[in-house]
């Protein structure tokens, strides 16, 4: 055969395990009956969607006070605003009096007695405070309207609340409560609450794969990699997102995850795939096939036929290894033959007449790897 260029390439087959995006069980955040649950299992939500409706009677009542004491506080806040107006004006009618008063003390003294003065500047000075006091207790007031407002909006919130919204869009996978069962508060760290159901985010999978310790280094975050299910007999590309950095013990191997998107929901979490990461690969080089190549000690020779048809032998430098091929990285050109099996059968500088076969132009070499536990790979749950 000649020395061609051609690509070789490890694969590692690795197989694992279809996981949600995210599961979450969704809680109700205040406690109540439920009166109307619109969702079951197998139900596709988006998120906002109202998934139940609690009745809480006593915070119906809640809530009207809350609004009471905040239409309350705004009524007060128009008193207090009416006191600042009338103590400004008794204020600037008492200090026009005043002002008269020394006017006509400076133009003609001892006509107004001292006594009188002092008595409308006393006036004068209470009224300007009584003006800082109502200002004070419009302050006040329009403080206690901001708290009554928070506690309105707080009860408003909560009564928001009886109206369970889906958080993400996702697939029902499991409903824990009918219509009339009591939900404790999701917040209620004293209780263990009941979810209402379970929500899987399932348009974007999260393929769970184990990497064996020998193969880490060749892991990257966003890497290509061919997924194959068999179980609905669909070939795609997913690539790697996020990975543990970190060999567990028991099985030497690190997690990895390979996000795949699952729009039409075609994938089902729980199914298995077959994965290929690319563990080396070189393309476009010189190659040979493996069986030209003679083990000699410490050195790897191959017998060449030069351009008169002799047999010579050739020490070579080689690289990665294929299942067929293997790089050839020096002591070869392009174009060179090379005697494929049977070398023994030949002496260097011996004529033959040679018969030329093509080379393959792809060598692929496919390792196959772990599987990840699906008793012990939860995956997805938060």
């Amino acid at each position: 055969m000649a020395v061609s260029r051609a690509n070789i390439a490890h694969v590692l087959n690795l197989a694992g395990q279809f996981q949600p995006y995210q599961v979450v069980d969704v809680h109700a955040k205040v406690s109540g009956y439920i009166k109307n649950i619109y969702v079951d299992i197998g139900d596709k939500v988006r998120v906002g969607e109202t998934l139940a409706i609690l009745e809480v009677p006593e915070l119906n009542a809640q809530l009207k006070g809350s609004k009471s004491e905040f239409a309350r506080s705004k009524d007060e806040i128009t008193r207090a605003q009416h006191e600042v107006a009338r103590a400004e004006s008794e204020h600037s009618a008492v200090h026009a009096d005043y002002l008269r008063l020394v006017q006509a003390a400076a133009a003609q003294p001892g006509l107004i007695a001292q006594q009188e003065l002092d008595n409308a500047q006393s006036k004068d000075l209470s009224t300007a405070a009584q003006i800082d006091a109502t200002q004070s207790a419009l302050s006040a007031a329009k403080q206690g309207s901001d708290v009554a407002d928070a506690n309105r909006e707080r009860v408003q919130d909560l009564n928001d609340y009886t109206h369970v919204t889906a958080p993400l869009n996702g697939v029902i996978i499991f409903r824990y409560a009918d219509t009339g069962a009591l939900i404790q508060a999701g917040t209620s760290s004293d209780t263990q609450s009941l979810p209402i159901v379970k929500l899987s985010q399932s348009d974007l999978l999260r393929l769970r794969v184990p990497v064996p310790e020998d193969a880490v280094r060749y892991v990257h975050t966003g890497q290509n990699m061919q997924v194959h299910v068999d179980a609905v007999g669909r070939s795609l590309t997913g690539m790697v997102v996020r990975f543990t950095r970190n060999v567990s013990f028991e099985t030497r191997t690190m997690e990895t995850e390979i996000d795949v998107p699952n729009k039409d929901l075609s994938l089902t979490p729980g199914m298995y795939a077959n994965t290929e990461l690319q563990l080396d690969h070189r393309d476009n080089v010189l190659t040979i096939p493996v069986q030209a190549v003679v083990n000699d000690g410490n050195r790897r020779t191959v017998l060449i036929v030069d351009s008169q048809n002799h047999v010579q032998q050739r020490v070579v430098q080689t690289g990665i290894q294929g299942s067929d091929l293997v790089e050839v990285t020096g002591g070869l050109s392009e174009g060179e033959r090379v005697i494929v099996g049977g070398q023994s059968k030949y002496q260097v500088g011996e004529q033959v007449t040679p018969q030329v076969q093509k080379e393959a132009t792809n060598d692929v070499v496919r390792e196959q790897g772990g599987e990840s536990d699906p008793q012990t790979d939860k995956g997805g749950n938060q």
